[in-house]
């Protein structure tokens, strides 16, 4: 079974997240934000991490490239209410980019296409 840590600093999104990913048959876990993420990452190996942009503290843009430095093949999702974040390069740092909706068919998709 593959796990995944899902980072979110919003409570709520974090539990449909984890919820709709859980019963998609991965086992989840979480963090409130990129510091408790890399407290984790750190005792912990991941298959895929999925990745809020707009935390307060240490941006998800700025996770993505901590963690590409220290697991370089670790599966990053992006998440993120705003489109404009995907000309950023920063966020070349992931392996997808996805706009959140209360719809997570294309999460599932994505995750699903990542670890296949």
């Amino acid at each position: 079974m593959a796990k995944i840590l899902v980072v979110e600093d919003e409570e709520n999104m974090r539990e449909l997240i984890m919820e709709e990913l859980t019963d998609a048959g991965y086992e989840v876990d979480d963090a409130p934000n990129a510091e408790e993420a890399l407290k984790k990452l750190e005792s912990c190996d991941y298959d895929l991490i999925t990745v809020d942009i707009e935390m307060p503290g240490m941006n998800g843009l700025e996770l993505a490239g901590k963690i590409r430095e220290k697991k370089k093949n670790a599966k990053i999702v992006l998440l993120t209410a705003y489109s404009h974040y995907k000309n950023d390069l920063a966020s070349w740092a992931a392996d997808a980019y996805i706009v959140k909706s209360m719809d997570f068919t294309e999460l599932k998709d994505t995750v699903e296409r990542l670890l296949g």
